[in-house]
């Protein structure tokens, strides 16, 4: 079901600073840049891009919105939390770590894009 994920920003360089440190400690290489000015990540099969918005307007989050990336393990997890929050971003909800709810054992860690968009790195726990 899913093809790709996009993100509208202000600042292309503040976000390429960011994405590049957050897919980086997953092992994936920095965006490349389209003709367009857009920036685009590829790892394990999906692709993120980063973008203005082509209408002209402001880069704004979606209020309720997440976007989540799958983990390999804690220890990824945590060090892509460690990699934004270096890089820009901002540690929100709890600190990262684990959670038991519906969808059984989960490793969570939280962050806001320099642009507010809300990411999640997700590890379903054995």
């Amino acid at each position: 079901m899913y093809s790709h994920m996009m993100v509208g920003s202000n600042d292309l360089s503040r976000s390429r600073k960011f994405y590049d440190a957050v897919f980086g400690a997953l092992g994936a290489n920095a965006g490349i840049e389209d003709d367009k000015g857009r920036l685009i990540y590829m790892h394990n099969d999906g692709i993120f891009l980063v973008t203005k918005p082509i209408d002209g307007n402001s880069a704004t989050h979606a209020n309720g919105g997440t976007i989540g990336f799958a983990m390999s393990n804690p220890e990824q997890a945590k060090a892509w939390h460690d990699a934004g929050v270096a890089n820009g971003g901002k540690s929100i909800e709890d600190p990262p770590g684990i959670r038991e709810g519906g969808f059984g054992t989960l490793y969570l860690a939280y962050l806001r894009d320099p642009d507010g968009n809300k990411l999640c790195a997700l590890h379903r726990v054995a």
